[in-house]
């Protein structure tokens, strides 16, 4: 097993190596090959892992220690790797759903230039994910958790003499990094705490203790380690970074928001199960700024034209939910929509970047409109995805929504406000993206007329991924059908000797659920908000189109509220983004460098030449002057010695 993981590990790392090294010498067949290639190579032995591994439900976790990688005073982490059920599932979403990305990759960059900088960055964002979800303590989690951090400032700001791009990228950097400074706090805490940081010796300590025992450092452990996931995973309200964040290419937006960088934070919380349950109230601020979050993003995404930007923050939306799930302490519940929702979130950024292929660029949706017949197989996948995305019955969205939304009802933590707000907005998130697959794909044509020649299906470079990710979009949900239906829960039992122990810690100690309802009913529920989000996007969007410009006039306050998200992003230019640029330049740059940095060190060479001016008269080569002088000093020298 630990050579199974390195061969995972690596082979992106040495692609990325390649590319990025040697690739402006290399043919684009042959960079294709080495990203693709490190990418499914990686892929296949995370399944060869995942078939060799042997994880009994009493097995304990796999952890090897490669070398010592940092040892000071009585601080010491090797190098090791730790794998587990989760880390099984995990390693399988980032590196089947990653691969896949690369390989639609090649069909949407190929007349892009900077193609080997490309797949090498891509390559790079996969090694460090992996490295993340695989390490055996949180300094090895926090290499990849940072990794993750600059190859997302790579590839969003790739076109980088595009200023809207290059400012996404350094946005993405600079927010996330204010989460991560919480992270690293909250790490050094744990150490202090706890005398370790690695997981096979905290986990155990921590399960040991009471409910109750070292809760103020545990929750406040616990709240600066979430406040690093609210960064990554662009949770209020640290979220402003990924509707920018489609500055990047398409297959860049696929693998951030389905497969790698905005899962970390869910990844994390949900590893640190151990800790988060010994921390209720942390535990209920994740479940509260998760649903909150959802319905928040949900509603901006009513109004989003841009297609792209309307899947960002249905994307912010979703990890809402899965937050959730793990705020009412049903990890696996988390982690199953986690799943699921890579597979329909990358098949709908890349079957929008196949509408964006062939619109020239474009994605504003009011210019769209009857692409579903010259993209048939674009507008099917995208069909699927978006039904999945709705949690419509038989497609994977609907199994992992069901589970969250059951659970914040009758969870361990549950609550009903949590139940209503999140059905609320499964009904807005049926709404918007059918009211994007229509706007986009049914209805007449309103294609300008210059662009109209160029619509046309993308290639089978293109296509055959999306093609994949749409059974999977299908088939995801099968492995977790609830007992209501006649299934056995099996992602939930699977996931039970990870999860296990913190439920039975909470059970033990008297947290069980406060609210019991039957679960069928909690689903018929979300079904119908669901059915009324499509139906009312069917009516204002195909049937009346007149309706949603009438209300967009009728109710235009709100309207424009909505279409500026709030108007979040010009409150922190307002607070934060201004005042900095004013203080650096008034304070640090006018009055601190220049006038006192620049004033001491001019000043003192000014200071200089003034007493060289006056002492310079003194060597004038006049023997008068010079015998007038030692007189002078003489008589002043006499004088001090009478004086004492």
């Amino acid at each position: 097993m630990e050579i199974l993981l390195l061969l995972m590990l690596l082979p992106p790392l040495a692609g990325a190596a390649l590319n990025g090294i040697f690739g402006r010498r290399f043919s684009h067949g042959l960079v294709s090959v080495i990203g693709c290639g490190s990418a499914g190579i990686a892929a296949i032995f995370a399944i060869a892992a995942a078939l060799t591994s042997h994880l009994g439900p009493d097995t304990p976790p796999f952890v090897h220690g490669y070398f010592t990688w940092i040892q000071a005073g009585s601080f010491r982490t090797d190098f090791a790797l730790y794998y587990d059920r989760l880390t099984l599932i995990m390693t399988l979403v980032v590196t089947v759903i990653g691969f896949l990305i690369h390989m639609y990759s090649r069909g949407y960059m190929e007349h892009e230039g900077g193609y080997y900088r490309f797949f090498c960055y891509l390559n790079l964002f996969l090694f460090m994910m992996l490295v993340l979800i695989t390490a055996g303590s949180y300094p090895v989690m926090f290499v990849g958790w940072e990794g993750v951090g600059l190859c997302s400032y790579l590839l969003i700001g790739f076109y980088f003499p595009k200023k809207s791009a290059s400012d996404a990228g350094k946005k993405a950097f600079i927010v996330t990094r204010i989460g991560d400074a919480g992270f690293t706090v909250g790490v050094a805490l744990l150490f202090w705490t706890f005398g370790t940081v690695n997981f096979p010796e905290l986990f155990p300590k921590v399960a040991a203790l009471g409910l109750g025992d070292q809760q103020h450092t545990l929750t406040a452990a616990c709240l600066l380690l979430f406040l690093g996931a609210v960064g990554k995973s662009a949770q209020l309200p640290l979220y402003v970074w990924l509707p920018d964040a489609m500055e990047g290419p398409t297959p860049v937006s696929a693998l951030i928001h389905a497969a790698t960088m905005v899962t970390a934070g869910v990844y994390m919380v949900a590893r640190s199960n151990v800790l988060f349950v010994h921390a209720p109230e942390a535990l209920k601020t994740v479940s509260a700024v998760g649903c909150i979050t959802a319905f928040f993003a949900a509603t901006i995404a009513l109004c989003q034209n841009d297609l792209k930007r309307m899947l960002a923050y249905s994307t912010i939306s979703q990890l809402g939910y899965m937050f959730t799930g793990c705020g009412v302490a049903v990890f696996s519940s988390g982690i199953f929509h986690l799943m699921t929702h890579a597979c329909f979130k990358a098949l709908l950024f890349l079957a929008a970047g196949s509408v964006m292929h062939a619109m020239s660029g474009e994605l504003d949706m009011r210019i769209m409109g009857g692409l579903r017949h010259k993209m048939p197989t674009t507008f099917w996948t995208f069909l699927i995805a978006t039904l999945a995305i709705s949690g419509v019955p038989g497609f994977a969205g609907f199994f992992s929504k069901d589970g969250i939304l059951a659970a914040t009802y009758s969870g361990p933590l549950g609550s009903p406000w949590l139940y209503w707000l999140l059905t609320i907005t499964a009904g807005l998130t049926a709404f918007y993206m059918f009211r994007g697959l229509f706007m986009t794909f049914c209805g007449k044509s309103r294609v300008p007329h210059d662009l109209e020649h160029h619509v046309h299906e993308s290639s089978s470079k293109m296509t055959v991924p999306l093609m994949i990710l749409a059974v999977f979009s299908i088939v995801a949900g099968y492995v977790g059908i609830p007992e209501v239906l006649g299934g056995s829960e099996r992602f939930d039992h699977f996931l039970e000797p990870v999860f296990g122990s913190s439920q039975n810690l909470l059970a033990s100690n008297g947290v069980a659920a406060a609210h019991t309802a039957s679960e069928l009913v909690l689903m018929i529920g979300s079904l119908t908000a669901a059915g009324v989000g499509i139906l009312v996007a069917y009516w204002f969007y195909l049937r009346s189109p007149e309706i949603p410009e009438g209300l967009a006039t009728a109710f235009s306050g709100a309207y424009r509220t909505l279409v500026n998200k709030y108007y979040v992003d010009e409150f922190y230019n307002w607070l934060i983004v201004q005042p900095v640029v004013v203080g650096s330049r008034k304070f640090l740059w006018q009055f601190v460098d220049t006038g006192v940095i620049d004033g001491a060190v001019n000043g003192s060479a000014e200071a200089t030449a003034d007493v060289g001016q006056v002492l310079r008269r003194i060597q004038s080569g006049n023997i008068r002057s010079y015998a007038a002088w030692v007189l002078l000093g003489a008589v002043g020298w006499l004088g001090y010695l009478l004086l004492r």
